[in-house]
């Protein structure tokens, strides 16, 4: 299983030491989004404003107006920023596996503050139509169309029926571990995942119709 980004690595406690001369904007589009990913994932988003990225990116707030149009926007981009790698696809011979995998890092993400701040965020999106528009095209327009992807692959590969929709397999997955972690009668633990996937590729029918 992925390793969970440690927001309190050596590697990771501060921007890169400042050159002469104005450095390339990617450069510190990056450096925000290490700080920002740390502080995410490390603390949540409360408290999280302009001026405290600013102070731990050692950027000005002016900088971050212009790459960002709020601090909720650029949460989403530090959080899908600290978490791609540990939520990324493999790609073996058996898509069943890859799908465990991913879904298990994705419920242990799920379990830190910045998974309990993309909690906060989702909710804040349905009053906030700018940030509505950040989550769906900075997080999760891109986390759908990994999942497609590896699903299709799959699908070409003969694990999955021709005639299957990946589409509503991903919202039947990952659909029902934010119904848990959104409306928390029942906790996401290692055994609902496990559970999750043999319902779904098993069926749950007798005869499998």
């Amino acid at each position: 299983m992925t390793r969970l980004p440690d927001p309190t690595e050596p590697s990771s406690s501060g921007p890169r030491a400042r050159g002469r001369g104005r450095r390339p904007i990617e450069e510190v589009r990056g450096d925000v989004l290490d700080a920002t990913g740390r502080i995410v994932l490390g603390e949540g988003i409360a408290g999280l404003t302009f001026e405290k990225v600013a102070r731990a990116a050692a950027v000005s707030k002016t900088t971050l107006y212009k790459l960002w149009p709020s601090p909720n926007a650029l949460a989403l981009d530090a959080y899908f920023h600290a978490v791609a790698d540990t939520l990324a696809f493999e790609t073996t011979d058996d898509v069943r596996r890859d799908l465990l995998a991913q879904l298990h890092n994705f419920a242990a993400v799920m379990r830190t503050p910045g998974g309990r701040a993309l909690l906060e965020l989702i909710g804040a999106a349905q009053t906030d139509p700018d940030l509505a528009v950040a989550y769906r095209t900075r997080y999760s327009a891109g986390r759908r169309a990994l999942a497609c992807e590896r699903l299709t692959l799959a699908q070409e590969q003969g694990q999955i029926r021709g005639d299957v929709d990946v589409r509503v397999l991903v919202d039947q997955l990952w659909g029902a571990v934010y119904h848990r972690l959104l409306v928390p009668d029942e906790p996401v633990t290692d055994e609902f995942i496990e559970a999750l996937v043999a319902n779904l590729f098993t069926g749950v029918t007798p005869d499998g119709r």
